[in-house]
């Protein structure tokens, strides 16, 4: 029986391990003629294939959608949609603004957001993990270093994730998705023009103050920037955090380690185990020979790093998991010249506020029947995630 590896299908949404497995072994090449794409599954092409812009190129974008495809990608994903020397150029300006000693001055507004929603949702008993707390912790924390006022902070909470879920067979923006991504496009220009006439210590300000030899970056490309911080920045902590949640509660042997105090490893082999960004595309930039097939140049190619995180190749039982793993080969900010800015920031978010649940809740329950997951091509985790606990 042929092999069908749909990311729009809702079934493979809900567990796509088993047809990754399928992929790995009889189709590393995997070819969608009624979708036209390709994949790679296996860890080796992923890693080689991701910083390899030569071969495999961003320049049509990292989504299969098609009005996220094509040269005007970049209008929403920012420079993750670009080549060198473009791509140099903006991720070099914004990473100028978004440094290290940056994020570390996070650090007590995040443990501070984070003891707020941890205590009052241990007081109600039971809550929604993710609107109650694992959704508005990362994106306020976004919106702190952005400089979004606190009382605008839920709308574009709200509208992100409407910019992110599917419907079921939906294979491109729904006009509800449009309608929201016309919403924050208009408030981030306006928040632009405020910025650009009275400055302020915040990331907008320093984007519109960012410059090199070729100038500053537009309104329209510091607005590109932000829908990638709301995405990548918001959307992916929000799942990193779902699925530990789950899954330390689906594994209670490694539950018991999580609470002995190994932090680090629970969100590391869960970005391995259950990674939040399970795919990004690339266009063949030349005719590529893989696994004894031609790939013409112009083809869309997904790497498919949920897959690549499963593969036995690298991970021992890698359909166990342990947080005491070596997990530093997972597939899971990137490689190369597209490793993630945000990567330091999402992990100190994830830490902070996994201490800080650890610290108040005994034990919990998850009502996974009315569980649900969000649907997105590339995206996986939670939208709704019922939980009971018990305090210490």
């Amino acid at each position: 029986m042929a092999i069908v590896y749909n990311p729009y299908d809702y079934e493979v949404q809900a567990d796509p391990y088993p047809v990754y497995a399928q992929l790995r072994q009889e189709a590393p090449l995997y070819r969608n003629d009624e979708l036209d794409f390709w994949a790679l599954s296996r860890h080796a092409d992923v890693v080689t294939a991701w910083p390899d812009s030569a071969r495999f190129s961003s320049a049509n974008g990292i989504l299969l959608e098609p009005s996220a495809w094509g040269p005007q990608a970049w209008r929403w994903n920012s420079f993750l949609a670009m080549d060198p020397p473009r791509h140099t150029r903006f991720r070099g300006l914004v990473a100028g603004v978004f440094t290290v000693k940056q994020v570390a001055a996070l650090e007590p507004f995040i443990r501070g957001l984070a003891r707020r929603y941890a205590q009052a949702a241990v007081e109600a008993g039971s809550f929604d993990f993710v609107t109650g707390f694992a959704g508005p912790l990362p994106a306020d924390v976004i919106s702190e270093l952005v400089g979004v006022p606190d009382g605008d902070r839920a709308e574009l909470r709200r509208l992100t994730d409407v910019l992110i879920h599917r419907a079921e067979g939906e294979q491109d923006l729904p006009r509800a998705a449009a309608e929201a991504a016309l919403a924050m496009a208009s408030y981030y220009l306006d928040l632009i023009g405020q910025r650009r006439r009275g400055p302020r210590d915040d990331l907008v300000t320093a984007l519109t103050q960012a410059h090199d030899t070729e100038g500053q970056l537009s309104d329209q490309e510091i607005t590109a920037v932000l829908f990638l911080l709301a995405g990548a920045g918001t959307e992916t902590t929000t799942r990193l955090l779902s699925n530990a949640w789950y899954q330390a509660w689906r594994h209670p042997d490694e539950l018991a380690k999580a609470w002995a105090g190994n932090i680090t490893g629970w969100i590391g082999e869960t970005l391995r185990y259950d990674s939040p960004v399970q795919a990004v595309a690339r266009t063949a930039a030349v005719p590529l020979d893989r696994h004894g097939v031609r790939v013409p140049a112009g083809a869309r190619i997904l790497l498919l790093s949920g897959a690549a995180n499963r593969d036995g190749r690298v991970f021992a039982d890698p359909d166990r998991y342990d947080i005491g793993r070596d997990t530093s080969e997972a597939v899971v900010f990137g490689r190369g010249r597209h490793f993630c800015l945000g990567a330091p920031l999402a992990r100190l978010e994830a830490s902070i506020a996994l201490e800080e649940m650890t610290r108040r809740v005994a034990s919990y329950e998850i009502d996974e029947a009315t569980a649900a997951r969000v649907h997105s091509s590339a995206v996986r985790g939670f939208t709704r995630l019922p939980t009971t606990v018990q305090p210490w």
